[in-house]
């Protein structure tokens, strides 16, 4: 079969009829002795944009790895599309990662390659096709996440901070990818930096149909962009709704959080939160 073919998306259509892409169930991941999740349990829901916030060390970016196949759990499903990642073959698992993006903490671009060839590196992993349509169409990525054409000739070692998460976002979108993983997409970004790529985020989940899976600790990104959040505490989602709900809680992290002397009050219909 050519490869070309398994990005096919009519091949492994939704099984279950809702629109729960993500769904993880009763998830346990352990280090040696020490355990870092417990029968974890969360969904993510087709087009919507999931803050996945908790304490620093609390194990958010240890269940990202741990879907996207990084990290080994000890008991529990995890599935996405529909399809037990446990009981996929082999050709299931490649067109489910064809229809995943990733964007790691602070962008994780090859340092030898320039920014163009770090878009092309799922292109090559996955597809079948000529230098000059793969050129075409990392030059299309580039653009559309805001980076100016000349970027794509540059080095990671070139670019400003704003830039490299740009240009990560821009590899993470190069399949056109059902859902995007962002891990902690605005840190080491000023206020400005932060903000225009919370709103480029918004822009292309709205665009482009994407659903997002942020995990996050900035409280502006929380705000502004994410539809739904969900709060890691205690080895398991201790809460989850939308900001509003965040700001009601009294589970003591989440009104700290939420609430505390560094939270900042900000208008919620101004900022544009959904209920």
């Amino acid at each position: 079969m050519d490869q070309a073919e398994t990005v096919d998306r009519e091949i492994d259509p939704p099984q279950s009829g809702d629109d729960v892409v993500l769904s993880v169930r009763d998830v346990t991941v352990a280090f040696g002795s020490k355990t870092i999740l417990e029968k974890l349990s969360l969904d993510v829901h087709r087009g919507e944009i999931l803050g996945f916030v908790g304490a620093s060390g609390a194990g958010k970016s240890v269940l990202l790895r741990t879907v996207l196949g990084l990290n080994r759990k000890r008991s529990g499903t995890i599935k996405l599309f529909g399809i037990d990642l446990d009981e996929a073959t082999e050709e299931q698992r490649m067109r489910i990662d064809t229809r995943c993006g990733v964007l790691f903490q602070h962008g994780a671009l090859f340092s030898a390659l320039t920014v163009q060839e770090n878009v092309q590196v799922p292109m090559r992993e996955y597809l079948d096709l000529p230098r000059a349509l793969m050129d075409e169409l990392a030059q299309i990525k580039i653009e559309l996440v805001g980076l100016p054409r000349d970027a794509a000739a540059k080095f990671p070692s070139e670019l400003s901070g704003g830039m490299i998460k740009r240009a990560a976002l821009a590899r993470a979108l190069a399949l056109d990818p059902e859902i995007v993983f962002l891990d902690e997409p605005t840190s080491g970004l000023d206020p400005i930096g932060a903000a225009e790529f919370d709103e480029l985020v918004a822009n292309m989940r709205d665009t482009m149909g994407l659903t997002v899976y942020m995990v996050t600790h900035d409280l502006d990104s929380l705000f502004s962009v994410c539809d739904r959040i969900a709060v890691l505490g205690k080895k398991k989602v201790l809460v989850e709704g939308t900001i509003k709900d965040m700001l009601a809680s009294e589970e003591p992290w989440v009104k700290s959080y939420f609430r505390g002397k560094r939270a900042r009050q900000i208008d919620l219909e101004a900022r544009g939160a959904r209920a």
